[in-house]
């Protein structure tokens, strides 16, 4: 399971493109990445300008439906049982002794195509790399890395698991053992980007995901890294160095202030023959999907425990993080609100949720838009929380810098003490095969 072949399975799907002609990874490539986000095919970019020998693809997991494909199920359901499982049963990956990558001659971060995406980022900067972080155990996650030298990255940690293991090792005066994992299976790239407890390792959740097929070589640094990986660069986040980080995007698509944060050292990079880099777009479908599914199956398991839940769905407007639409098959009156109290438990930087019922498409925004007009009532069915803890990726929060906030749910789905024909949708009796109906 590594990265050429589930490309290859795209392939085979009618899910992958081509661009042969010669590309900048400074701005071009992000730009058409960002212009075909979401609407079907991934983009292999076989010529990358100024950088011979290597490849670039884009929008891998930009869909559901390639999602799916990635974890071998073929609904949301299987998904979030698949990876809440994998979670809560990882699986130790196997340590073999050979490395397949070759090791570059120097570390020069100038050589590898990394995608400068905005024009007011100070440079490039790789936001599809995972860090592999060693403290107590090995964490996988997701940073923003923007290059400041030629061997050296700015970090951006934010106060989770990577962040206490660097403060635990830097209390030791220690240097952080670190890998950045580039070019990946997508199955590796959703375990590292979700949250199992600290002290679970998102490689044996990976390795679950990955029906046990994911090996790992320990580098010299002490740090196991996926042989299959088609980039793996080798270092350490230095315990007394900082650098202004930003201003970079977020997955809001908006700019994130500017703050000291911790420097990485790059010691060796190991590539692949002919390597194929992931290109990640901040705020695109793509980073949503990746950010926000496991939080997605998070809601969805939390919200089945208080009523009986159909779907649920982290918005693209909302970043795959801040907004939530629930739909449940309501059966007494309060199911709603506890729907909405659930997903804001489950996910604590949800700021805004809707609970909808089940013969409302939560995939059309119109039917959403419908059931708030028809099924809402802002003194009966808005639910506001106050003074909360939300998400440091929300600009309008009362405290960016903690999260600091207001949360609203909204009940839209129709009573049940009142007349239910109010509440239906109007429909045509099909009588006919539409699809065979030729306009002409």
């Amino acid at each position: 399971m590594d990265l050429s072949n589930y490309l290859n399975e795209l392939r085979g799907a009618g899910l992958l493109k081509v661009v042969n002609s010669p590309m900048a990874v400074e701005f071009d490539i992000p730009l058409i990445a960002h212009r075909f986000s979401g609407l079907g095919p991934a983009i292999l970019f076989n010529n990358i300008k100024d950088h011979p020998g290597f490849r670039a693809v884009a929008n891998i997991v930009d869909t559901r439906v390639k999602l799916m494909m990635a974890l071998g199920v073929s609904n949301a359901e299987e998904a979030y049982i698949k990876l809440l499982n994998a979670e809560a049963n990882p699986l130790e990956p196997r340590e073999v002794n050979d490395f397949p990558l070759i090791r570059l001659s120097e570390v020069d971060l100038s050589k590898l195509p990394v995608p400068r995406f905005f024009e007011r980022e100070p440079g490039p900067c790789l936001t599809s790399g995972v860090v592999l972080g060693l403290g107590d155990y090995v964490n996988a996650s997701f940073h923003r890395l923007t290059v400041i030298d030629r061997d050296k990255f700015v970090i951006r940690l934010v106060p989770r698991h990577l962040y206490r293991i660097f403060n635990d090792n830097k209390a030791k005066g220690r240097d952080t053992p670190i890998a950045i994992v580039w070019g990946i299976h997508p199955a590796f790239l959703l375990a590292s980007a979700s949250s199992p407890p600290y002290g679970v390792s998102e490689l044996g959740v990976a390795n679950r995901l990955m029906n046990g097929e994911l090996r790992v070589f320990r580098l010299s640094n002490g740090v196991p890294v996926p042989v299959d990986a088609e980039v793996v660069m080798e270092g350490f986040i230095l315990k007394d160095a900082e650098h202004d980080e930003g201003p970079c995007v977020d997955v809001m698509s908006t700019y994130d202030v500017v703050r000291r944060q911790p420097v990485v050292k790059i010691t060796s990079i190991y590539v692949k023959p002919n390597p194929i880099v992931h290109v990640l777009v901040a705020g695109d479908a793509e980073n949503s999907i990746l950010m926000g599914f496991e939080k997605e199956a998070r809601i969805w398991n939390a919200v089945r425990t208080v009523a009986d839940v159909k779907a649920v769905r982290l918005t693209r407007g909302g970043g795959g993080w801040l907004h939530a639409i629930v739909a449940i098959r309501k059966t007494i009156e309060g199911e709603g609100k506890n729907a909405i109290l659930a997903a804001f438990s489950a996910h604590p930087s949800l700021k805004h949720v809707v609970v909808v019922d089940d013969d409302v498409n939560i995939d059309d925004l119109n039917e959403v838009e419908w059931a708030i007009a028809t099924r809402f009532r802002a003194d009966e069915d808005l639910v506001i929380i106050e003074g909360v803890r939300g998400s440091s990726l929300d600009p309008a929060a009362i405290d960016q810098s903690i999260g600091l906030t207001t949360k609203m749910g909204i009940d839209a789905t129709r009573p049940l003490s009142k007349e239910a024909w109010r509440f239906e949708r109007a429909k045509i009796p099909e009588r006919i095969n539409i699809n065979e109906i030729k306009l002409e």
